[in-house]
């Protein structure tokens, strides 16, 4: 018997999800639904396609083999759907981004905010995830990256170049001895990643200037400056968030100055949706637009 895109559809966000509760979420069905069309699914195919275990719901090895089958079929669905969209004016339906939570705090709201005054019958999901994104299961329909991925079927656009300095506040400066050079940060408290969950080398900005203990440390970049708002030391902060906190001051700014990329990173099977594209080149524009405005209220 061939399977029905609605049990498709179950099947595909259980297999993302790995849990009845979190697919029931996602489809806004209820769990015991979700499970008796899986079971139905499986009594269909005559084939047990999850196994239960402690972590959830995984895929059995004829589960993983329909998974690629409905992938590309919801990347039809999803191609069809973003022709038909894209004839209209304005944009409409659910999108979601994935990205690190400092361009999803201090940049993704203003440029969606103004994405959706233009378009309003379109819904923006922000998914903010100190982690790589997984595109390939769908847990978002594009992503904004620090790095530009080498492997896998993705199309991948550089944003823009964004910089980093060295922050404080000038309380705690008045109260910790002078700092003149790189080498005089020893003597004084570092904010920054918890080292072991660091996901991307180029987030391991302190290693970069010979940094190697960090005394306050958040997985978050939103908690990191707010540690530093507080007058608990110097961490690195993005230009771009420092309009947000106008108690922080630049340090060391002629000796340290980080520069790092945000990339688009979409799935290659969205090539041809109308949709998605005209979506990918406006949060592309904004974005950019969005640093340069604010690096340049930043800026001494």
């Amino acid at each position: 018997m061939t399977p029905n895109w609605d049990d498709m559809r179950v099947f595909l966000a259980v297999a993302r999800e790995e849990s009845l509760t979190a697919a029931g979420r996602l489809l806004k069905i209820d769990p015991a639904t979700v499970g008796r069309r899986i079971g139905r699914l499986e009594m269909s195919l005559d084939t047990p396609l999850f196994s239960k275990s402690p972590q959830g719901y995984l895929l059995t090895t004829a589960g993983e083999r329909l998974l690629e089958y409905g992938l590309k079929a919801e990347e039809a669905m999803r191609a069809a759907s973003g022709a038909l969209a894209g004839s209209s004016k304005t944009m409409s339906g659910q999108i979601r981004i994935g990205a690190p939570d400092g361009c999803a705090n201090y940049l993704l709201p203003q440029v969606c905010a103004k994405i959706c005054e233009a378009n309003p019958e379109l819904d923006i999901q922000i998914l903010a995830l100190p982690r790589v994104i997984n595109l390939s299961r769908r847990e978002a329909d594009m992503a904004v990256t620090v790095s530009a991925p080498t492997a896998g079927k993705l199309l991948v656009q550089k944003i823009t170049d964004y910089r980093l300095h060295l922050v404080a506040t000038q309380d705690y400066l008045h109260a910790h001895p002078t700092i003149n050079s790189v080498e005089a940060l020893s003597g004084h408290r570092l904010i920054g990643y918890i080292p072991d969950m660091i996901f991307d080398r180029e987030l391991d900005y302190l290693v970069d200037i010979g940094v190697d203990r960090v005394a306050l440390a958040s997985n978050s970049v939103s908690v990191q400056l707010r540690q530093v708002s507080l007058g608990s030391g110097i961490c690195m902060a993005h230009d771009f968030t420092l309009p947000f906190h106008p108690c922080l001051q630049k340090i060391l700014t002629d000796q340290v100055s980080l520069t790092r990329s945000f990339h688009l990173v979409r799935h290659q099977g969205d090539q041809r949706n109308e949709r998605l594209n005209r979506f990918a080149q406006a949060l592309t524009l904004g974005i950019r637009e969005e640093v340069e405005r604010l690096e340049a209220e930043a800026s001494p």
